[in-house]
């Protein structure tokens, strides 16, 4: 049967070369309008919520910040999966969307739902952030910084947050950087009301002038 199809090629050479350049003309003209890309998404659309919370510990993560958050984003439109990890100070929780859902109005019922809970987070916990629209394995490394015993934790952490994260942010397609942990450096303002009535001075001018001598 080889044979006789090799036989047939050779007397119809010129059919056999027209064929061949009409399949070569079709395939390239459908390779150029398939949907698909190089690196199709593999996961549906999915969104991050993150929570520090520092001075708690994972236990205390959990119970206090992921839970609450789940029990608030469980029921939105359009959400098949919530997923959580609690850290010593930071909660991560994942919000999995059914495959076609505009993952823009996914992030906007999931602030609504953050707006929500936020009334239940403990005292000290700062406000939920949603991660920028990513692909799933946006993740692309986790670093820890370590002091060698002469640098404090308040130092380490200022030098990550004023030099590490800015650089990482300027490096093309990194779209955010997340630190948490150390000792961050904050400012106390102690007032005494009567010296700010003698002076007709009110609190936020006399907190604007103190940092002003502190940055000075």
């Amino acid at each position: 049967m080889l044979n006789a199809i090799v036989k047939w090629a050779i007397a119809q050479r010129w059919l056999v070369v027209i064929g061949a350049i009409v399949t070569i003309f079709w395939v390239g003209r459908t390779v150029t309008q398939m949907p698909l890309d190089v690196l199709p998404s593999f996961a549906p659309p999915q969104i991050e919520i993150q929570t520090e919370a520092p001075g708690l510990a994972p236990e205390e993560v959990e119970s206090l910040i992921s839970l609450p958050l789940e029990s608030a984003i469980n029921g939105t439109a359009g959400v098949t999966n919530v997923r959580s990890s609690s850290a010593a100070g930071i909660s991560v929780v994942r919000v999995i969307f059914g495959w076609g859902t505009d993952i823009y109005k996914a992030r906007q019922l999931v602030t609504e739902r953050l707006q929500l809970a936020q009334s239940k987070l403990p005292e000290g916990a700062e406000a939920p952030q949603i991660s920028p629209p990513t692909s799933p394995i946006g993740t692309v490394v986790k670093y820890a910084f370590t002091t060698d015993g002469q640098t404090s934790l308040m130092d380490l952490r200022r030098a990550i947050d004023w030099q590490v994260t800015n650089r990482l942010m300027a490096v093309p397609g990194v779209s955010q950087v997340l630190a948490f942990g150390g000792e961050e450096r904050q400012f106390q303002v102690l007032v005494d009301p009567q010296k700010l009535k003698a002076f007709n001075v009110s609190l936020n001018q006399a907190c604007l002038v103190k940092l002003s001598e502190t940055f000075a």
